[in-house]
């Protein structure tokens, strides 16, 4: 199994092979908490009119998400983890729009197979991908906006490929590298109190949740589902 990382969105547009596309702060966490939330399934829009679009049409239930780190206009829940997890979401369909994570699982058109990845849930995904033994994972780090690196999701995709290698990540470590980024020092700014210090301190919680996330083209377009991952085993 060859793993590459890539980054931002010309990262995401060049990936193949099975692609994980990682966006820490926020909306893979986002993501995977409206599933432990109960979700049915989340519908990626990369537009947020599109998202509107799709909730009119009946597609969805609700719209999550966000533009510069803040809620859009006419959306039901901002990019926050911890606002979601304090919604009404069982049985209900999600949809989500950011600017880095939701543009970057749109622009990945060369997967074979397609993730969202956080630290969350990593060694899930871990587990869910080498159960298979892809010939190719591609590791897509997105940044702040698809268009500049971060440290939190440069290093979710070191640890995704050390977890696919058979190498468990620290915990402590993880988190210390993580909150000395310059993309951490937003959350609980009263500045920007769209950046809440719960998002924070649930996107560095590694393995949070015990399942991966695949996102799947269907006919209106991208679809996330709650997949099992597989028990441990020597390999992850």
């Amino acid at each position: 199994m060859r793993i590459e990382i890539v980054s931002l969105l010309e990262g995401a547009r060049s990936a193949r092979g099975w692609v994980v596309v990682i966006d820490v702060y926020r909306a893979m966490t986002t993501l995977a908490t409206a599933f432990a939330r109960g979700v049915r399934a989340a519908r990626i829009a990369a537009d947020p009119a599109e998202a509107l679009r799709l909730r009119s049409a009946g597609a969805g239930d609700y719209c999550a998400g966000e533009v510069d780190g803040r809620r859009p206009p006419g959306f039901d829940f901002g990019n926050s983890p911890s606002e979601i997890a304090q919604a009404p979401l069982e049985g209900r369909t999600l949809i989500l729009s950011t600017r880095a994570g939701a543009v970057g699982l749109d622009a990945a058109v060369g997967a074979e197979r397609l993730f969202g990845g956080a630290f969350v849930n990593a060694t899930a995904t871990a587990r869910f991908i080498a159960a298979a033994r892809p010939p190719l994972v591609t590791l897509a780090a997105m940044g702040w906006s698809a268009r500049e690196r971060t440290d939190e999701d440069e290093l979710c995709a070191l640890v995704l490929r050390n977890l696919l290698e058979g190498r468990a990540a620290d915990p402590a470590a993880v988190r210390a590298l993580a909150l000395a980024g310059r993309e951490s020092q937003k959350f609980g700014d009263p500045a920007q109190p769209w950046f809440p210090r719960a998002d924070l301190e649930m996107a560095l919680e590694l393995d949070r949740f015990d399942f991966a996330v695949e996102v799947v083209r269907d006919s209106i377009g991208l679809t996330a589902w709650r997949r099992a991952a597989p028990m441990p085993h020597s390999d992850v």
